[in-house]
């Protein structure tokens, strides 16, 4: 059993109370919970006044036609992030998954039910021997994910030919991402059911409490009874089948199958992620706050290119705000710890007295 982990995820929260602790302390908490969600509201009033096309219906549409791929994929990091661990395979999943949906139909005449039935079965089986290689096998899960994404990239090269794989598809598997519910986007819809589905699980249920238990301590977990194992697969299972179903909607999307989709999703994915954690919940890995960084991603970078930004931008600002998402979240660890030491620190104790009659 490893009690290594690639992520810090605490399992339970310091309150700051305003009579305990003063005024500055509890403004300094608001702010790091929701200063993020501040920044985001702002950037979309800044953008929106100075550019009149930025406040628009079709902008909301492309953005999130664009995002929610990205989004779904930080959810699915989010996941093995609660316990401590990092999942590359969001990036190199999703190259194998959407080739093999479009293939399936195309060259082995499968219906697109059942070729999204044989994908997310594939990807839960990916997901296990990830888990496998992290929880039994003790490899670091940066090294594993990375390890094994390299090779699933190969697999997708060898499956494909390295050529596109084109052909008609059915216009009901097309409209898994094409479709649109009272002018939204159906692929928001996607993220807004995964979130809620995460965040109950994660906050309002035994198994998001020990998935934290472990992400925060696994030694202290384990000598409570937890199986940290057991919740390790079961994160890497879980991300998987995420990145599996992301893989779908983006063959539904594209109507192509090609090797270099894929690895454009992995920087952005992981920045929502780790910048997530230093909002809502700040030091903690959250599902909340990992909307929150997409949602800061997408208006920044729907903002600069509509003031013109050259093609590099959009990488430039998510490798930026990566960095400054890890450092926001280490500072935010680093506060929490202090804060729990000076609660803890022991009153001294005071010199008794004799009474007097």
């Amino acid at each position: 059993m490893s009690s290594k982990t690639s992520v810090k995820s605490t399992a339970l929260e310091e309150r700051v109370s305003l009579s305990q602790h003063g005024v500055s302390a509890w403004i300094m908490q608001i702010f790091t919970r929701y200063g993020l969600l501040v920044i985001c509201v702002l950037l979309a009033l800044i953008f929106s006044l100075t550019t009149p096309s930025f406040a628009s219906m079709l902008t909301l549409q492309a953005i999130l036609a664009s995002k929610s791929k990205i989004a779904l994929l930080a959810l699915a990091a989010t996941i093995p992030m609660i316990v401590g661990k990092i999942d590359l395979n969001v990036g190199f999943g999703i190259v194998l998954w959407h080739i093999l949906a479009i293939t399936l139909q195309v060259e082995y005449g499968f219906s697109w039910q059942m070729a999204m039935v044989i994908v997310l079965g594939l990807s839960a089986v990916y997901g296990l021997l990830n888990g496998i290689l992290v929880a039994l096998a003790d490899i670091d899960s940066f090294v594993a994910t990375l390890g094994s994404g390299t090779v699933l990239y190969a697999v997708a090269l060898w499956h494909s030919g390295g050529r596109q794989i084109v052909g008609d598809l059915p216009d009901a598997f097309v409209a898994l991402h094409h479709t649109e519910l009272f002018g939204i986007p159906v692929v928001a819809f996607y993220v807004i059911l995964a979130a809620v589905v995460l965040w109950l699980v994660t906050e309002h249920t035994p198994i998001g409490r020990c998935m934290y238990a472990v992400g925060g301590n696994p030694a202290a977990a384990t000598l409570n009874g937890i199986s940290v194992n057991r919740y390790t697969i079961g994160a890497f299972i879980a991300s998987s089948l995420l990145t599996g179903f992301t893989g779908v909607i983006i063959a539904a999307e594209q109507g192509v199958g090609q090797a270099s989709v894929g690895m454009d999703y992995l920087l952005p994915a992981l920045v929502g992620a780790f910048l997530g954690s230093t909002t809502i919940r700040p030091g903690r890995v959250n599902v909340w706050g990992t909307i929150v960084g997409i949602a800061i991603l997408a208006i920044g970078i729907a903002g600069i290119q509509q003031f013109g930004g050259a093609f590099w931008v959009e990488p430039l600002f998510n490798g930026a705000t990566l960095l400054f998402s890890i450092t926001l979240a280490g500072y935010a660890q680093r506060r929490r710890m202090l804060n729990k030491k000076a609660v803890q620190r022991p009153v001294p104790a005071q010199p008794a007295t004799n009474a007097t009659h």
